[in-house]
């Protein structure tokens, strides 16, 4: 039913309801609704945080929101994990209702002493309060002063109302309001995930590449192990970054399997795609023999925590021909009528190497195989998940499976992989993914980077989380193809910067850029067919590597709290349609605001100069305003005011990351 005080159209909600909105300890979570009444009376409302163990937090007053009328704002800040609820309370407010029509009378003559007696009646109900609403002794002498001045019929009319417009005496009325008609809405459900949920800077590399050398005379290539990939851990970890991933690790498939460049004929000492799982070795619950045993599994994960570094594992369900699965389960897959297996197909992309899990022949079978599995991959200290194509899986079974996980281990994370319709990369949030890879890759000009930027951290943020992935195994885009090391730079500033989740693949440092053909995305001799071997430290040393620039990133990262949250976007301009101005802000436990504005050149080719024009309110500072604007970078400093000029030569840096230091 309508409450007494409507309250409509209330956010984040999610699916009506039935699933809870993200939510992220430590993360400002906005809550939104239309509150009206009837008539020309004031009306107030607050939001109420129930936490998990139900307990009511204090309330957080919503405030109008932009020019829409009736739009109001709160924020509130879970500080524990957990399923969390949230009420909001509106009520008939009297005092505001006294202050609005006050305001407009006395100065006009009109009803003056009958206003001063009424706000005499109010503040008695203020003075009167009980329990969590009682005044205290600062509180209490503000209020009495505010009645002794509406009494005092010898003061002129001015100074009492004055002393009853007092900003000390506003303080406490709004501390302490006085409730008509009060009206509850709720409870709605969000749930706080711990902070990798939300923020982190992933790496990804192939353990078999890792340690892999190369024979000169023979030019057989030994294969690389997770012992010797534990030894890469403290360059990564060197260069800032939080989240390791770990393409699969499991026996790849040795029917149908993959020679290089994905060609369907393999020599006898090709690898095969790791995506292939499965074989005479084992399956999901298995390690390649090549990389070595659980025992050494177990002491790269060691020496990760050892590092800060966190292992995420690849999930992906489905199998190679010669997997366990397909004797001992054959009911898991789709039988064609000529008795064949269905192998997989993104046309015009043929997978003859992997069968697709088919969770409409055995769903229950199903459900338990893969959480023994996930149960496995736990219990070896994996607690980061990133899941292949869960698109090509029902909703309800990811369902079940997280809530699962989340029933026993909520720390546990899963990366959606997921490049489809955005009704399916919600849903997939909806029902329990914590992250999702985006189409961030695609978003190179300016307009669309603005809109998708904006669509990620105010109008999807409910539902799903984002993670900037620069480049992937599968995914060279022309943009770092033919735009030189400048694009690099480009795309790695606007990742770490834009979103609080960002992912780099390995090579990415050392500008690998050659696709397999024209118009195709696939790298050329990509490591998803084959082993590659990077001199990492003959680069370092020559530096011709992005690794100082992608650690400095990081650095920043670690240094700004407004760069690890996603819903503090502001969009800026500037009179260049290639340079980009962006700013995320955040309020510090001591009260000072932490800020960061991008100013990015996407063009990889060419110089750039221009105006850029800062949303000063936006900043928290006024139009008038000049400040100090530090280049992260660079290390160079700049007085800035709402209009700068900017120069962005991609030879030599294509963007500012500036933090604001102080006013001149």
């Amino acid at each position: 039913m309508v409450g007494r005080i409507p309250v409509m159209d209330v956010s984040p909600v999610v699916d009506l309801g039935r699933q809870s909105a993200k939510a992220t300890v430590g993360e400002p979570m906005p809550v939104r609704a239309s509150v009206f009444r009837e008539g020309h009376d004031q009306l107030s409302a607050e939001v109420v945080a129930i936490d998990p163990s139900g307990r009511s937090r204090p309330p957080v007053r919503m405030t109008p929101e932009g020019a829409e009328p009736n739009r109001y704002v709160a924020h509130i800040t879970p500080d524990v994990e957990g399923e969390w609820t949230f009420e909001i309370h509106s009520w008939s407010d009297p005092i505001a209702t006294w202050q609005h029509d006050a305001g407009l009378k006395i100065p006009a003559g009109v009803d003056v002493e009958l206003m001063f007696t009424e706000a005499r009646l109010l503040l008695e109900r203020v003075s009167s309060a009980t329990g969590a609403d009682a005044l205290d002794e600062h509180a209490a002498a503000v209020v009495a002063g505010a009645h002794a001045a509406a009494s005092d019929t010898e003061r002129p009319v001015a100074a009492r109302l004055a002393a009853l417009q007092d900003p000390e005496l506003d303080a406490v009325l709004l501390a302490h309001p006085v409730r008509e008609l009060l009206t509850v809405t709720g409870p709605f459900r969000f749930r706080a995930d711990r902070t990798r949920a939300l923020y982190g800077s992933w790496y990804e590399f192939f353990p078999r590449s890792e340690g892999a050398t190369r024979d000169e005379r023979t030019g057989k290539v030994t294969t690389g192990t997770l012992r010797t990939a534990a030894e890469r851990l403290d360059r990564v970890a060197e260069m800032g970054f939080d989240v390791i991933y770990l393409p699969p690790i499991h026996p790849i498939g040795e029917v149908n399997r993959k020679g290089p460049n994905n060609s369907l004929d393999p020599g006898p000492d090709d690898p095969g795609s790791p995506w292939a799982i499965g074989s005479r070795h084992g399956g999901h619950d298995a390690i390649h023999p090549d990389l070595g045993t659980f025992e050494d599994f177990d002491a790269f994960v060691a020496r990760a925590r050892e590092l800060g570094l966190e292992v995420a594992l690849d999930l992906a369900l489905q199998a190679a021909p010669d997997h366990p699965w397909v004797t001992t389960h054959p009911e898991f897959f789709t039988t064609r009528a000529d008795g064949t297996i269905a192998f997989a197909e993104n046309p015009p992309k043929k997978y003859q190497d992997i069968y697709p899990v088919n969770f409409d022949n055995d769903p229950a079978g199903i459900c338990r195989e893969v959480l023994r599995i996930v149960k496995l991959w736990m219990a070896h200290g994996v607690r980061v998940f990133r899941v292949d194509n869960p698109h090509t899986k029902p909703l309800a079974f990811w369902e079940w499976l997280l809530a699962e996980v989340r029933r026993t281990d909520p720390d546990v994370v899963f990366l959606s992989e997921a490049f489809t319709k955005p009704a399916m990369m919600h849903g997939l949030g909806a029902v329990g993914f914590h992250q999702s890879y985006t189409y961030f890759t695609w978003r190179t000009a300016r307009r669309e980077i603005e809109d998708y930027l904006l669509e990620l951290s105010h109008r999807s943020d409910h539902l799903m989380r984002p993670n900037f992935w620069v480049n992937t195994p599968d995914i060279l885009h022309a943009y770092l193809q033919y735009g030189g090391p400048a694009a690099f730079k480009v795309r790695a500033a606007l990742a770490a910067t834009g979103s609080p989740s960002w992912g780099v693949y390995a090579g990415y440092e050392l500008f690998e850029h050659v696709a397999v053909k024209p118009g195709s995305e696939e790298y050329l001799d990509s490591e998803k067919y084959q082993i590659r071997i990077r001199d990492w430290e003959r680069h370092d040393a020559e530096g011709t590597t992005l690794a100082p620039y992608l650690t400095r990133l990081n650095e920043i990262r670690r240094q700004h709290p407004a760069l690890q949250l996603l819903r503090n976007v502001t969009i800026h301009s500037s009179d260049d349609e290639q340079v980009l101005v962006f700013s995320k802000s955040h309020t510090l436990p001591d009260g000072q605001r932490d800020i960061v504005i991008s100013v990015i050149n996407l063009d990889p080719h060419g110089t750039r100069e221009t105006m850029v024009h800062l949303d000063m309110p936006a900043l928290g500072m006024d139009w008038h305003d000049s400040f100090i604007a530090h280049d992260e970078i660079t290390g160079a400093d700049w007085s800035w005011t709402a209009h700068n000029y900017v120069r962005l030569d991609p030879g030599y840096e294509p963007a500012h990351v500036i933090s604001i230091r102080r006013t001149p």
